[in-house]
């Protein structure tokens, strides 16, 4: 399967300050998706301006023809089925079906307790989890759901007249635990990793290399256990977060030669942010957008 190059474009840009100019140029760029982080706010982040992900996905759809647009990711953090099964059939419709749903468990960052709960420990964070997505994934294709859970719960829930996208939209599960992998594998139609994150400080390019081909291997097992073949799931690996750091994004060679040792593994999207200066995500911007021109034709 030939690769896909997609991009995140984090919420710190008014819409009207170079904020829909992004998402433009991203559609012209040739991404295959643009997504955006969904949190209230994130860390290095937190004390600068950040805009909501849904509202700012409605404004891009509006914005763009034929550019993929979704949450990388979402979470039950701040999240609840119902609502969020509502807003995204809505983005879905405004969109014309272009939505993919990246969904995972959250963390311990500032959206765990902005809400003013104490934040989840990841088993608690692991069994809302395994709630939430099987509520989800009902409440996008059902037109009426009523069900009562630990967690969560929905009283005749009404979503008519559901997605264009059929039977929903699609959901791309971020996970790495056994948990999380079998939810992938039962309700997935992609897989989102951003590599063993105990790497990212003392790691070696090659160590996370294995280590992501141990995932791949763990995903596959996952969707054998299901009954499913794991070729049906698209494989995306969200960057910046390996020991790479951003070496891959300073020319479209250094991209090259990351992008294809991670398509022999089996993927078959990567995700680049888009450059932010003074943050942990510059970047040289001329040799981003050669990247994201040059690229895809190079690796086949």
């Amino acid at each position: 399967m030939s690769l896909r190059l997609s991009t995140v474009i984090l919420p710190v840009d008014r819409w009207h300050e170079g904020g829909r100019a992004k998402w433009q140029r991203a559609e012209e760029l040739g991404f295959h998706a643009a997504y955006t982080y969904d949190h209230l706010s994130w860390r290095t982040f937190r004390d600068g301006p950040w805009f909501g992900a849904l509202p700012t996905l409605t404004a891009a759809a509006t914005a763009t023809d034929r550019l993929r647009l979704g949450t990388l990711v979402t979470s039950p953090n701040f999240r609840h089925p119902v609502t969020l099964a509502k807003e995204l059939i809505s983005l879905d419709d405004i969109s014309g079906g272009r939505v993919t749903l990246g969904i995972g468990a959250g963390g311990n960052g500032f959206d765990a307790t902005a809400l003013g709960q104490e934040a989840w420990t990841p088993k608690e964070r692991a069994d809302r989890f395994g709630e939430f997505v099987p509520l989800l994934d009902r409440l996008l294709t059902e037109g009426a759901v009523s069900q009562k859970g630990d967690f969560y719960t929905a009283e005749e829930a009404r979503n008519i007249p559901g997605c264009v996208q059929r039977p929903r939209l699609p959901f791309a599960v971020a996970a790495t635990g056994p948990r999380g992998l079998r939810l992938a594998a039962r309700y997935g139609q992609a897989w989102v990793t951003t590599g063993d994150p105990k790497l990212y400080e003392e790691g070696t390019p090659e160590q996370s290399v294995e280590a992501l081909r141990g995932q791949v291997e763990k995903l596959g097992k996952a969707c054998a256990e299901s009954g499913r073949d794991v070729a049906e799931l698209d494989k995306i690996l969200l960057t910046g977060f390996t020991p790479d750091r951003g070496r891959p994004l300073e020319s479209v060679n250094a991209f090259v030669d990351f992008a294809g040792r991670h398509q022999e593994l089996g993927f078959t999207e990567i995700v680049i942010h888009w450059p932010i200066p003074d943050s942990d995500f510059a970047a040289d911007q001329a040799a981003f957008e050669g990247i994201a021109t040059e690229a895809v034709g190079q690796l086949g």
